[in-house]
């Protein structure tokens, strides 16, 4: 396993979840099996009225390195970006409830990263499971391969230039609008094509299909 012996944490896993107990355990015990080892993870529960603090408990007794907010429901916008707020590492990424990371996922991203401290946004490299079409952000009749899209879930950002941005401003297409903004203001964006990130395409709740119905 790699450790990364300094005080700052390197990566500040943001989880923003809302009524998915059912899936919850599948994300964080792929954080669990990661090579890599400096890390954070903070979860915020967006308002859910399930039992998603009970399914967290063990992971918060057990691992300091695991953190739990509640707030009201305020969507996956303001979930984030209140996680960006509090993040301590020098990057933070995100995991989206319903998807899980692969055991390389956080190695490789510290690999790329660390020898090219220059890129201030990293992203790419997903493994979609499920339908690969989803509305365009445009024109939400319209469907659009994800290859054309941008996830969110695969971002690796500076917390800096998270902060700078000022988070996700945006309900739907928060990413595309995110990563735009990023480009727009000069900042140094990379593509990987390490598959490590599992994108779960077959939630029902998803943004992306209920803009479909």
């Amino acid at each position: 396993m790699i450790s990364k012996n300094t005080d700052k944490i390197f990566f500040s896993v943001i989880i923003c979840t809302y009524n998915r107990a059912n899936l919850l355990k599948r994300a964080l015990n792929s954080l669990l099996k990661q090579t890599f080892s400096s890390w954070e993870v903070i979860l915020i529960d967006d308002g859910s009225s399930d039992n998603t603090k009970e399914v967290v408990k063990p992971y918060l007794e057990k691992h300091k390195n695991f953190s739990y907010f509640y707030q009201e429901n305020k969507g996956i916008a303001e979930a984030r970006n209140f996680g960006l707020s509090i993040a301590k590492g020098k990057y933070c990424t995100f995991l989206d409830s319903d998807d899980e990371y692969c055991g390389n996922h956080l190695e490789t991203r510290y690999r790329i990263l660390s020898s090219n401290p220059n890129i201030d946004l990293l992203h790419g490299g997903v493994q979609i499971i499920g339908n690969e079409y989803v509305p365009d952000k445009n024109n939400p009749n319209k469907q659009i391969h994800l290859s054309e899209c941008v996830i969110g879930g695969t971002f690796f950002v500076k917390t800096e230039v998270a902060l700078a941005l000022k988070g996700f401003l945006r309900q739907y297409s928060e990413d595309s609008d995110f990563y735009e903004r990023a480009v727009k203001n000069g900042y140094i964006t990379e593509k990987t094509d390490f598959k490590t990130y599992k994108y779960y395409r077959d939630t029902a709740d998803s943004i992306c299909n209920k803009m479909k119905k």
